[in-house]
Protein backbone atom coordinates (compact mmCIF):
# COMPACT_ATOMS: atom_id res chain seq x y z
CA UNK A 1 0.00 0.00 0.00
CA UNK A 2 1.49 3.28 -1.09
CA UNK A 3 0.87 6.71 0.33
CA UNK A 4 1.60 10.13 0.72
CA UNK A 5 2.21 12.51 2.90
CA UNK A 6 0.78 16.32 1.83
CA UNK A 7 0.29 20.12 3.27
CA UNK A 8 -3.35 19.58 4.16
CA UNK A 9 -6.03 22.07 2.64
CA UNK A 10 -8.97 23.57 3.16
CA UNK A 11 -10.75 20.96 1.52
CA UNK A 12 -9.33 18.23 4.21
CA UNK A 13 -11.17 19.69 6.99
CA UNK A 14 -14.07 17.60 7.31
CA UNK A 15 -11.56 14.49 7.04
CA UNK A 16 -8.98 16.04 9.80
CA UNK A 17 -12.38 16.68 11.98
CA UNK A 18 -12.95 12.92 11.32
CA UNK A 19 -9.64 11.99 12.59
CA UNK A 20 -9.50 14.54 15.65
CA UNK A 21 -13.09 12.71 16.58
CA UNK A 22 -11.85 9.07 16.28
CA UNK A 23 -8.57 10.49 18.66
CA UNK A 24 -11.08 11.67 21.57
CA UNK A 25 -12.54 8.20 21.53
CA UNK A 26 -8.89 6.69 21.84
CA UNK A 27 -7.92 9.01 24.53
CA UNK A 28 -10.96 8.12 25.87
CA UNK A 29 -13.00 11.61 25.90
CA UNK A 30 -15.52 11.12 23.21
CA UNK A 31 -17.63 14.30 24.01
CA UNK A 32 -14.46 16.28 24.73
CA UNK A 33 -14.08 17.30 20.49
CA UNK A 34 -16.30 20.90 20.36
CA UNK A 35 -14.11 22.43 17.35
CA UNK A 36 -16.54 22.47 14.02
CA UNK A 37 -15.06 21.44 10.10
CA UNK A 38 -16.00 25.35 9.71
CA UNK A 39 -13.74 26.36 13.04
CA UNK A 40 -10.81 24.37 11.33
CA UNK A 41 -11.56 26.10 7.66
CA UNK A 42 -11.65 29.54 9.65
CA UNK A 43 -8.68 28.94 12.25
CA UNK A 44 -5.95 27.31 10.11
CA UNK A 45 -6.86 28.89 6.21
CA UNK A 46 -7.79 32.46 7.44
CA UNK A 47 -6.22 35.68 7.34
CA UNK A 48 -3.86 34.68 10.21
CA UNK A 49 -4.02 30.46 10.31
CA UNK A 50 -3.32 29.46 13.90
CA UNK A 51 -2.02 26.08 12.82
CA UNK A 52 -0.90 23.92 9.83
CA UNK A 53 -1.54 20.38 8.95
CA UNK A 54 0.01 17.47 7.01
CA UNK A 55 -2.29 14.63 5.78
CA UNK A 56 -1.86 10.80 5.14
CA UNK A 57 -3.42 10.31 1.99
CA UNK A 58 -4.12 6.30 1.12
CA UNK A 59 -6.24 5.11 -2.30
CA UNK A 60 -7.94 9.38 -2.19
CA UNK A 61 -8.61 8.84 1.19
CA UNK A 62 -7.32 10.90 4.47
CA UNK A 63 -6.03 8.40 6.48
CA UNK A 64 -4.10 10.02 9.20
CA UNK A 65 -2.86 13.89 10.41
CA UNK A 66 -0.90 15.87 12.36
CA UNK A 67 -1.77 19.33 13.21
CA UNK A 68 0.68 21.70 14.49
CA UNK A 69 1.48 25.52 15.44
CA UNK A 70 4.08 28.03 16.36
CA UNK A 71 5.28 29.01 19.70
CA UNK A 72 8.18 31.26 21.68
CA UNK A 73 9.87 29.37 24.23
CA UNK A 74 11.63 31.90 26.78
CA UNK A 75 14.20 30.04 27.45
CA UNK A 76 14.68 28.31 23.62
CA UNK A 77 13.30 30.99 21.25
CA UNK A 78 10.81 29.64 18.44
CA UNK A 79 9.19 26.43 18.96
CA UNK A 80 6.75 24.03 17.50
CA UNK A 81 3.48 22.53 19.13
CA UNK A 82 2.16 19.11 17.96
CA UNK A 83 -1.06 19.26 18.95
CA UNK A 84 -2.01 15.69 17.29
CA UNK A 85 -1.16 13.13 15.44
CA UNK A 86 -3.35 10.22 14.77
CA UNK A 87 -3.41 7.14 12.23
CA UNK A 88 -7.21 5.91 11.21
CA UNK A 89 -7.37 2.22 13.38
CA UNK A 90 -7.56 0.25 10.13
CA UNK A 91 -4.68 2.30 8.68
CA UNK A 92 -1.86 1.63 11.93
CA UNK A 93 0.85 -0.35 11.28
CA UNK A 94 1.95 1.00 7.83
CA UNK A 95 4.47 3.56 9.12
CA UNK A 96 2.09 6.43 8.25
CA UNK A 97 1.96 7.85 12.00
CA UNK A 98 6.37 7.44 11.71
CA UNK A 99 5.78 9.26 8.29
CA UNK A 100 3.69 11.74 9.49
CA UNK A 101 5.98 12.40 12.18
CA UNK A 102 8.96 12.57 9.90
CA UNK A 103 7.66 15.42 8.37
CA UNK A 104 6.22 17.72 11.22
CA UNK A 105 10.23 17.09 12.62
CA UNK A 106 11.64 18.32 8.88
CA UNK A 107 9.11 21.03 8.90
CA UNK A 108 10.93 22.24 12.38
CA UNK A 109 13.89 21.82 11.27
CA UNK A 110 13.77 23.73 8.01
CA UNK A 111 12.25 26.68 10.15
CA UNK A 112 14.68 26.45 12.34
CA UNK A 113 13.19 26.07 15.35
CA UNK A 114 14.89 25.39 18.62
CA UNK A 115 12.52 22.64 20.23
CA UNK A 116 9.13 20.87 19.36
CA UNK A 117 7.31 19.59 21.85
CA UNK A 118 4.21 17.70 22.51
CA UNK A 119 1.64 15.87 25.26
CA UNK A 120 1.46 12.19 24.99
CA UNK A 121 -0.76 10.12 27.47
CA UNK A 122 1.41 8.44 30.34
CA UNK A 123 -0.80 5.22 29.28
CA UNK A 124 0.29 5.79 25.92
CA UNK A 125 3.03 3.01 26.00
CA UNK A 126 3.71 2.53 22.38
CA UNK A 127 3.39 5.82 21.66
CA UNK A 128 6.25 6.49 24.47
CA UNK A 129 8.54 3.98 23.33
CA UNK A 130 8.71 5.11 19.40
CA UNK A 131 9.59 8.61 20.94
CA UNK A 132 11.94 8.05 23.26
CA UNK A 133 13.74 5.74 20.25
CA UNK A 134 13.52 8.73 17.91
CA UNK A 135 15.45 10.79 20.55
CA UNK A 136 12.66 12.26 22.26
CA UNK A 137 12.57 13.14 25.91
CA UNK A 138 9.61 12.44 27.30
CA UNK A 139 9.33 14.91 30.66
CA UNK A 140 7.56 12.61 33.61
CA UNK A 141 8.37 15.75 35.97
CA UNK A 142 6.26 17.97 34.75
CA UNK A 143 2.77 18.20 35.05
CA UNK A 144 -0.15 19.61 32.11
CA UNK A 145 -1.91 22.76 33.45
CA UNK A 146 -5.08 23.96 31.67
CA UNK A 147 -8.21 25.91 32.08
CA UNK A 148 -11.22 25.02 30.02
CA UNK A 149 -13.47 28.24 28.95
CA UNK A 150 -15.67 27.63 31.90
CA UNK A 151 -12.79 27.91 34.47
CA UNK A 152 -11.39 30.85 32.69
CA UNK A 153 -14.71 32.57 33.25
CA UNK A 154 -15.19 31.61 36.47
CA UNK A 155 -11.29 32.51 37.34
CA UNK A 156 -12.57 36.23 35.77
CA UNK A 157 -15.25 36.13 37.95
CA UNK A 158 -13.46 36.29 41.18
CA UNK A 159 -11.10 39.45 40.30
Amino acid sequence: MSFKIKKGEITDMPSVLKLIQELAHFEKEPDAVVVTVKDLENDGFGAVPLFKTFVAELDNEIVGMALFYPRYSTWKGPTIHLEDLIVTKSKRGLNIGSALYNKVIEYGFNKGVKRIEWVVLDWNTPAIEFYKKTGAIVLNDWNTAQMNEEGIKSYLETL
